[in-house]
C-alpha cells in the first residue's frame, strides 16, 4: 500500500482552490438518477459531475456496486477533466457517503491527491453555479487497483482473528430488523456495528481525531486491523475516511460488501445487536 498523501483525505471549504479538480458525485439509493438532476439546479461553480452508477461502477463483480475496471474509470475520469498532477476534491449532500467511494477508487487506481470536502455541499457558503460543467479532457492514467486496499468474500470468510469487521450499515439493518434492498437481513458473523453517520458531529463535518479513535478503539480497532463493509461498498469508504482520520489506518473495505455476502449460498448469517459504537 502506498505511502499516506500530504493531501487529504479531508478539505474544508475553506481551503478550496481555484487548481482543486471539483467532482459532485451526489447520489441516492432512493432515487438513484436525482443526482444529475440535483447538479444542473445548482452546484459548486467549477463542479464537474460523475454518476455513481453509470461512471464508477462495473458492470460484473461482487455485490450491487461493483468496482469498475481500469479502464472503465480512467475513461470516467478523464470525461471530468482529471490530470495525473490534479488535486481532486469529490463533494456529496450525504456526509460523505458517496463521495467517499469516489475518493477511494481514485486511491485504489494511483491517485493519491484526492480529497473529500468536509461538510459537502452544505458546508458550501458561496453561489451555486447551474448548468453542466464540460472541462476538457484530462491525462488521468489509472493504474492497476492497488489489490491490498480491499477483500473479496473467501478473504472475509477466512479473515485474521485479530481483524475487526466492522458494519457501517444502520443498526436495524446490521441487526437484521430489516433489510429494504439485499435478498438476506443480518450481518457477517463477529462484526461489530458503528453506523458511519456517527463519523459525523452535529455540524455534519467529520468528528475531531481524538473523539474518532476513541470511538473506534472502542470496538479494538487498533493501527491497520479495520475490514469495513456497507450494504454494497460505497458507504465504507466513509468509514475509511474516519478510521484514518483517528489514525488507525490502513483500512480495508469488502468490495462487495453485505450485497456479496447474502448472495453466497450456504453463507453464515447472525442477527441482533451483540455489538454496536
Amino acid at each position: 500500500m502506498s505511502p499516506t498523501p500530504d493531501f487529504g483525505p479531508l478539505i474544508s471549504a475553506d481551503e478550496l482552490a481555484p487548481e482543486h479538480r471539483l467532482i459532485d458525485i451526489r447520489w441516492s439509493l432512493a432515487d438513484p438518477k436525482g443526482g444529475r438532476k440535483a447538479y444542473e439546479a445548482g452546484h459548486i461553480p467549477g463542479a464537474v459531475f460523475v454518476d455513481l452508477e453509470d461512471d464508477i461502477t462495473g458492470e460484473r463483480g461482487a455485490g450491487r456496486h461493483p468496482l469498475p475496471t481500469r479502464e472503465q474509470f480512467e475513461r470516467a475520469m478523464r470525461r471530468a477533466g482529471v490530470n495525473a498532477s490534479d488535486r481532486v476534491v469529490i463533494y456529496d449532500d450525504g456526509g460523505g457517503s458517496v463521495a467517499g467511494r469516489a475518493w477511494w477508487v481514485l486511491r485504489l487506481h494511483g491517485h493519491r491527491n484526492a480529497a473529500v470536502l468536509d461538510g459537502g455541499l452544505q458546508g458550501w457558503s458561496g453561489e451555486l453555479e447551474t448548468g453542466n460543467v464540460r472541462p476538457p479532457e484530462g491525462d488521468f492514467v489509472a493504474s492497476d487497483p492497488d489489490r491490498a486496499m480491499y477483500l473479496d468474500f473467501d478473504e472475509v470468510a477466512s479473515r485474521d482473528a485479530s481483524d475487526v469487521l466492522i458494519d457501517v450499515r444502520a443498526p436495524e439493518r446490521y441487526s437484521g430488523e430489516t433489510e429494504p434492498v439485499d435478498p438476506i437481513a443480518g450481518h457477517v458473523p463477529s462484526a461489530k456495528n458503528a453506523f458511519w453517520q456517527g463519523n459525523l458531529g452535529e455540524d455534519g463535518k467529520y468528528m475531531s481525531p481524538p473523539d474518532l479513535r476513541r470511538r473506534y478503539e472502542a470496538l479494538g480497532v487498533k493501527e491497520g486491523n479495520a475490514i469495513v463493509y456497507c450494504g454494497s461498498g460505497v458507504n465504507a469508504c466513509q468509514a475509511a475516511i474516519a478510521i484514518e482520520r483517528a489514525g488507525l489506518g490502513p483500512v480495508r473495505v469488502y468490495a462487495g460488501s453485505w450485497s456479496d455476502w447474502s448472495s453466497h449460498a450456504g453463507r453464515p448469517v447472525a442477527t441482533g445487536r451483540e455489538s454496536g459504537g
